[in-house]
């Protein structure tokens, strides 16, 4: 990595860090300020690489990097709240448990699900809007499947 890439990089997560941030067009506007030459590809790149992802904090979607995430949402007590939000249909497929979500949310999903730490759930794989549960051994894969459905609020 070059030294212009790690300097651009950290002031990205400061930015990030200090004020709520909802667009990359926002983050390059911020880092011109800061006397950074960038473009739209080039922040997008960096915010990938940095993991930084949206979060609904506060009715805004804004971005946020992972040990924040960690820490402030997706503790076991908001499991419920993020699946209620981003989880559109929870189905039984053999011994994995495939999560629907809108668009760019399945990794926000799981790791809601793998910070929650629940003992039925083994670990979760993550695309772009579909995740799959997997179900340890001692546990029905429709009883969990009913969990799921429940903490998002929708019918068993």
């Amino acid at each position: 990595m070059t030294d212009v890439r790690i300097r651009r990089q950290k002031a990205i997560a400061a930015i990030i860090r200090t004020a709520p941030v909802a667009s990359q067009e926002e983050v390059g506007a911020k880092l011109i300020g800061q006397g950074f030459a960038v473009t739209q590809a080039t922040v997008s790149r960096d915010l990938d690489q940095l993991g930084a992802v949206k979060v609904k904090r506060g009715g805004l979607l804004i971005y946020s990097l992972p040990g924040e995430i960690a820490e402030s949402d997706w503790s076991a007590s908001r499991l419920k709240r993020i699946l209620g939000e981003f989880v559109i249909s929870v189905e039984a497929a053999g011994t994995l448990l495939v999560v629907r979500t809108p668009p760019g949310s399945a990794h926000l999903v799981g790791s809601a699900i793998d910070q929650a730490r629940p003992p039925e759930i083994a670990g979760t794989v993550s695309g772009d809007d579909t995740l799959f549960v997997a179900v340890r051994d001692t546990y029905t894969i429709e009883a969990v499947a009913a969990r799921l459905r429940a903490l998002a609020g929708q019918k068993p």
